[in-house]
C-alpha cells in the first residue's frame, strides 16, 4: 500500500512544515510515498522565507514531491514583477513575508521568486485532483482558469468532486476543519493563526477521501 500525503496552506509557518515533514516520515515507516503541498507558502505567518527555503531543499528521503501554487504565492510574484502591485501584496499579509527577508524587496532571492512563479496550478492522479482552491466540475481540466484554481470557494452544499475523482484542496480556512465530504475535502485549518496543521493521508490504490488526518500542533498566532 502506498500513500500520498497532502500539506495544506502554510502561510509562513516554517515551524509547522518542519514538524509535518518529520511526522510524515515517521508515519510512512521508511516506505516513503508521494507528497503534495497545496500552496500559500507565504504571507500572514512569521517565516515565509523559511518555508520557501525548506521546500526548495526538497521532501524527506524516499518521497516524490509536487508543490502547487496558491493565490498568495501568485500575489507575491505579481508584486515582484510589477511594483504597482506591492500595495495589494502588503494588504494581503505581504508585510510579514517582507519582514522575513529583512524588510527589503531587493533581498528576496530571484531563486525564491522563480520557484514560486513556476509552481503548477493543479496535480492529478488516477483517483484524485489536488489543487489550491478548487475546480469547476463542468469544465475539462485543461480548460480550468487560473482564477478558479487559485480562488474558488465552494458552498458547503457542494460536496461532490470532479466526476469520479475526489478533489483535495485548501484555501478557504476553517478553524474547525478539516471539512471532509463525499467528493472533496478542505484541509485548510488556518494553521498560520491556530497553529494546527492538518495533513491528509490518501491510499493510492483506493478512490475517495483521506484514510487518516495527521495533526501537527504548534503555537497559535
Amino acid at each position: 500500500m502506498s500513500h500520498t500525503y497532502v500539506i495544506p496552506d502554510l502561510h509562513g509557518r516554517a515551524d509547522l512544515l518542519d514538524e509535518a515533514f518529520a511526522r510524515i516520515a515517521t508515519h510512512s515507516a521508511g516506505k516513503g510515498g508521494a507528497l503534495v503541498s497545496l500552496g500559500d507558502y507565504v504571507n500572514k505567518g512569521p517565516d515565509s522565507r523559511g518555508v520557501v527555503e525548506r521546500l526548495l531543499a526538497g521532501p524527506p528521503d524516499g518521497f516524490t514531491f509536487v508543490a502547487l501554487k496558491g493565490n498568495h504565492d501568485a500575489l507575491m510574484v505579481d508584486a515582484l514583477h510589477d511594483p504597482t502591485q506591492i500595495g495589494v501584496w502588503m494588504e494581503k499579509g505581504g508585510n510579514t513575508t517582507l519582514a522575513s527577508y529583512g524588510g527589503n524587496v531587493a533581498a528576496i532571492p530571484s531563486s525564491h521568486a522563480d520557484w514560486l512563479d513556476a509552481r503548477p496550478l493543479m496535480f492529478d492522479d488516477p483517483h484524485r485532483i489536488y489543487v489550491h482552491a478548487g475546480v469547476d466540475p463542468w469544465l475539462p481540466l485543461a480548460a480550468q482558469s487560473e482564477k478558479t484554481l487559485l480562488t474558488k470557494r465552494y458552498a458547503k452544499t457542494e460536496t461532490f468532486g470532479y466526476g469520479a475523482r475526489y478533489v483535495v484542496h485548501g484555501h478557504d480556512n476553517q478553524v474547525d476543519g478539516p471539512l471532509i465530504f463525499e467528493g472533496r475535502c478542505n484541509l485548510d485549518t488556518c494553521a498560520w493563526r491556530t497553529g494546527r496543521l492538518s495533513i491528509g493521508v490518501f491510499d493510492d490504490d483506493v478512490p475517495g477521501g483521506p484514510i487518516e488526518v495527521l495533526t501537527v500542533q504548534g503555537a497559535g498566532a
